[in-house]
């Protein structure tokens, strides 16, 4: 939610005359609440960090938090049910009010930002659970990039990220962790149920998955179903650990079999169930209240004040500017003919830069990706002042739920350092992937993307480790590339900047398709036809992109505004220092300050710019 410094005292100000005056007005004379003291305020962060940390045990797991006081949440998972949803919703909003109404005039600035953070994602989240239908996922550490107005779509649900998350965040290395796993297994059927329920609550009330979405989502769900659930990755998992944990597979596939399978059956059921009644509409618009849903979510995706127009234009403007970049360097490469959309899909079709099809393929890509990193690695000292780690795992996304699934995610691992991030990749088809866009997307993914970016959050305290801010995480990832460029990546690779460029475009194209499916009512149609003309992108990939622009209305926004704000403010920290400026300090003021909302980062740069001054 975009929140001003204005605007939080105000709502400091508006929580601390109500709390003075009760529910009557008061006059021109009246009390003023002192400051809360410092220590009251940790208390309070502190107790923010483990309402998330017990609302979402996966978070636990994912930031290696699980122990100690908090192992027994080793065995809990997210209560998903309309039960359960409505408890973290009441928590939530208490937590959001106590935040409004702390006063942080004498704290450190340090301090004062993070409650300010804190305060702001809290109540952009309980906004968010006034929504009556869909999923809010802002406070998930697993999943915070993606609140959705459908509890289960081809992207979203237990289906789609329960399995992954068991695969690779679940530490498995005794024999209680395997009886967890199990505890965890037999939820994960309970998930399932609690989802079923609120997507028979929405369907009810009319709001249904568009039906392209439903076809997708059932397809995937009816896949995965008609496989033998002992020969399902969650089972496999557990197996695979056998000597490390005992013999625990043969009660992971009576499980599977006796209560996912089951609980699957029934989600499958209620989605079929409203399938007659689903429509070809692509956009929330077409939901109830689906305006207001939009305004919402372009504030959770951006945390800036700009409107859905305001979007449009820039995306449009951003995408004129970046092809003027790139006609040149096509040009140069004997592009010569055509727009530069149309340019680039012929450059696309050039085999000299295909990988294999198939296990060949996707072995040559796995190795390309290891390379890149490698290199991109060794760079870094010239970036960053502060280094951190880059602990990182190349990962095949599951082909369970690849389908529906992006064609590449990340994001950092263990707070504690023990377990890896991970740079997720979708190889389906080898023909998603070339060698000239490959090296931008590990660099956005991983290293200095992602991964690398999430490391410096565990320098915060934990609240701030816990929380992150779309725009500000997806437009690191966008500046991230502008470093590996920066850094001399493409200087013999003429055609590798052009995917760089190209991504930045596809990137400006978003804030375009976005804001055309949810705000001006465009079809799914035309959404495809005008990306893949005007980025010369893969239809393949434009097509999934698109499906998932649908089901996560506002998430794309927050790449192209993040980056753009970043630069801009790196512009006005260029201007005021002149020759003190210095790129690797900037850079580490940037990831140093921790997710922020975009309309917070500004403090944290102009606070960069006058200790540099000084």
């Amino acid at each position: 939610m975009a929140i001003s410094r204005r605007t939080l005292l105000q709502n400091s100000a508006a929580m601390s005359a109500m709390t003075a005056c009760g529910l009557s007005a008061c006059g021109d004379k009246a009390a003023v609440l002192p400051p809360t003291p410092q220590k009251e305020i940790g208390a309070l962060l502190q107790s923010a960090a483990e309402l998330l940390k017990t609302a979402y045990p996966e978070t636990a797991s994912s930031a290696g938090l699980d122990k100690g006081e908090f192992a027994y949440l080793k065995s809990k998972l997210t209560d998903r049910s309309t039960e359960g949803q409505a408890r973290i919703q009441s928590s939530v909003k208490s937590m959001a009010a106590k935040l409004r109404a702390a006063k942080a005039s004498d704290l450190s600035a340090n301090d004062a930002l993070n409650l300010d953070v804190t305060s702001a994602i809290f109540d952009t989240a309980a906004e968010g659970f006034d929504i009556p239908y869909g999923d809010m996922a802002l406070l998930n550490y697993n999943w915070s990039y993606r609140p959705s107005p459908y509890v289960v779509a081809q992207n979203t649900g237990a289906f789609v990220e329960i399995p992954s998350f068991l695969e690779s965040s679940h530490s498995l290395e005794t024999g209680d962790d395997a009886e967890s796993y199990l505890t965890r297994m037999a939820l994960y059927a309970e998930q399932l149920d609690g989802e079923t329920q609120r997507l028979d609550r929405d369907g009810r009330g009319g709001v249904i998955l568009p039906d392209f979405l439903m076809a997708k989502t059932l397809g995937q769900l009816k896949e995965a179903r008609a496989q033998d659930p002992s020969s399902w990755g969650i089972v496999k998992t557990l197996e695979a650990q056998s000597d490390a944990v005992g013999d625990y597979g043969a009660k992971a596939a009576e499980i599977a079999q006796t209560l996912i399978g089951p609980a699957m059956d029934r989600q499958i059921a209620a989605l079929e169930t409203f399938a007659p009644k689903a429509t070809s509409e692509a956009g929330v618009w077409a939901k109830k209240d689906g305006d207001a849903y939009y305004d919402w979510a372009i504030k959770a995706g951006t945390t800036t004040t700009m409107s859905a127009d305001d979007i449009h234009e820039m995306g449009l403007s951003e995408l004129a500017d970046l092809q003027a970049r790139m006609d040149p360097i096509l040009r140069s490469v004997g592009y010569d003919t055509g727009t530069v959309g149309a340019r680039m899909q012929a450059l696309a079709k050039d085999k000299r830069y295909h990988f294999a099809p198939g296990d060949t393929g996707r072995a040559e890509i796995m190795k390309f990706i290891e390379s890149t990193v490698a290199d991109i690695r060794g760079r870094m000292p010239q970036a960053f002042e502060t280094l951190v780690p880059g602990f990182l795992e190349v990962t095949r996304i599951s082909p369970d739920v690849e389908a529906g699934a992006p064609g590449a995610y990340g994001g950092a691992g263990s707070i504690d350092g023990t377990k890896p991030g991970h740079f997720w990749i979708n190889l389906r088809d080898t023909a998603m992937h070339n060698k000239f866009t490959l090296p931008d997307l590990t660099y956005h993914e991983a290293i200095p993307g992602h991964v690398w970016q999430g490391e410096y959050t565990f320098k915060q305290p934990l609240i701030r480790s816990l929380l992150a801010f779309n725009a500000y995480s997806e437009g690191w990832a966008l500046y991230a590339q502008q470093i590996a460029d920066e850094l001399g990546v493409y200087d013999d690779f003429a055609v590798g900047r052009l995917g760089y460029l190209q991504s930045l475009a596809f990137r400006a194209c978003r804030l375009v398709v976005d804001t055309g499916l949810h705000s001006k009512r465009w079809s799914r149609e035309k959404a495809n036809v005008w990306f893949v003309t005007a980025n010369g992108s893969n239809a393949e990939e434009v097509a999934g992109e698109v499906d998932r622009y649908c089901a996560w209305p506002g998430q794309a926004l927050g790449y192209k505004v993040g980056h753009s704000e970043i630069n801009a403010l790196r512009a006005k920290a260029q201007n005021a220092l002149g020759d003190k400026f210095n790129f690797k300090r900037f850079n580490d003021a940037v990831v140093l300050g921790g997710s922020v909302p975009m309309t917070v980062l500004g403090r944290v740069i102009d606070g960069y710019i006058a200790r540099e001054k000084a």
